[in-house]
């Protein structure tokens, strides 16, 4: 047998829902938000010109697995890159996050959002060639923000507890809303695939807010356009995540992932019952456990490996992204933890 490759990698192989040498783990937001190394690179950078930095992406992308030894590495990005390359107005506001300068309300304005080419994004193709000669049989995950959450972030404005003028949206102008959310699916699809064609192993799609909206609403309003940009990207295995998605996960299922990303708040073996048993789920450790003392941790860890065995394939991850106040060194151990249990067989 050759050299390992990434497309032979636990991670890959785990997706795929196929036997695998040990639980491959990543952590989703460990490029950045808690170690002192990237906060270091980053001083004085803001967000979004960060993201625009191969060298930097490549550099923060590769600080986790070079510190923890995860399974995979994810690129080091925003899901509002692909906006602004595409020309709408925005700034990603510490302390807040991405601030529109004109929300979207009428056809007009979805008509001023232009199509996203991938000399729009160049960086990002920089740095995923960057990555993938250096992380070698590493994978490399790719990353976009999803149609709904994209265009929640338009149409408030910013930030939002209750997604109100978005459901406005939804159910008062819902031409609107599909011409948006095709639009969205547009620039998302080409932004994945600027990355597919670059070498990335995987891609996932991140659906953050979609948990505010009911099985009913988002089969209607979100899941044709979520679908279309699953089922219309080729070659790699497809993680779908979103946050609060329990009522969700039979509608994610189909809407076409290889992976689907489950939150804390449901059981892994539970939600694979809800999804079915062709898919393989990533998840699913509730970031603030990672601040209990050790024996805790380590036990929650164990339960989430355990459940996630009633699934074809299980990435372990936390069912959210690492807070910035966590202990690097606790991420470390939880990486140890999992890898010295036998995976899926």
């Amino acid at each position: 047998m050759g050299a390992m490759t990434a497309h032979d990698s636990a991670f890959v192989l785990a997706c795929l829902g196929k036997p695998v040498p040990h639980t491959p783990v990543w952590f989703m937001r460990q490029a950045g938000r808690s170690l002192p190394e990237y906060r270091k690179v980053r001083a004085g950078i803001p967000m979004l010109e960060s993201c625009r930095r191969p060298e930097l992406v490549a550099e923060i992308t590769l600080q986790p697995v070079r510190r923890y030894g995860v399974d995979a590495a994810i690129l080091y990005s925003d899901i509002v890159v692909p906006l602004a390359a595409a020309g709408v107005d925005l700034d990603i506001v510490p302390g807040t996050g991405p601030v529109i300068a004109e929300p979207v309300r009428t056809e007009s304005d979805v008509a001023a959002i232009r199509p996203l080419t991938p000399d729009d994004v160049s960086y990002v193709d920089e740095a995923v060639r960057l990555l993938v000669a250096e992380l070698g049989a590493t994978p490399l995950i790719g990353f976009a923000g999803a149609p709904f959450t994209l265009a929640s972030y338009l149409v408030e404005g910013g930030p939002s507890r209750t997604h109100a003028k978005t459901k406005a949206m939804m159910y008062g102008q819902p031409d609107t809303w599909h011409a948006l959310c095709t639009r969205l699916a547009d620039i998302t699809l080409e932004f994945l695939r600027v990355q597919i064609a670059a070498g990335v192993s995987a891609v996932q799609l991140f659906d953050s807010w979609v948990g505010a909206l009911s099985e009913a609403d988002y089969r209607r309003y979100v899941m044709p356009h979520s679908a279309r940009v699953l089922q219309q990207l080729e070659g790699v295995p497809r993680i779908h995540f979103g946050v609060g998605t329990a009522e969700l996960l039979p509608a994610m299922g189909e809407a076409g992932a290889d992976v689907v990303g489950v939150d804390w708040r449901t059981p892994l073996d539970v939600a694979t019952a809800r999804i079915g048993p062709d898919k393989a789920v990533q998840g699913n450790l509730d970031p603030c456990v990672l601040f209990a003392p050790w024996p805790v941790v380590e036990a929650e860890v164990r339960r989430v490996l355990a459940e996630g065995r009633a699934a074809p394939g299980h990435v372990f991850n936390l069912g959210h992204g690492v807070l910035p106040e966590i202990d690097p060194d606790v991420l470390a151990r939880v990486v140890e933890v999992v890898h010295e249990t036998a995976g899926h067989q």
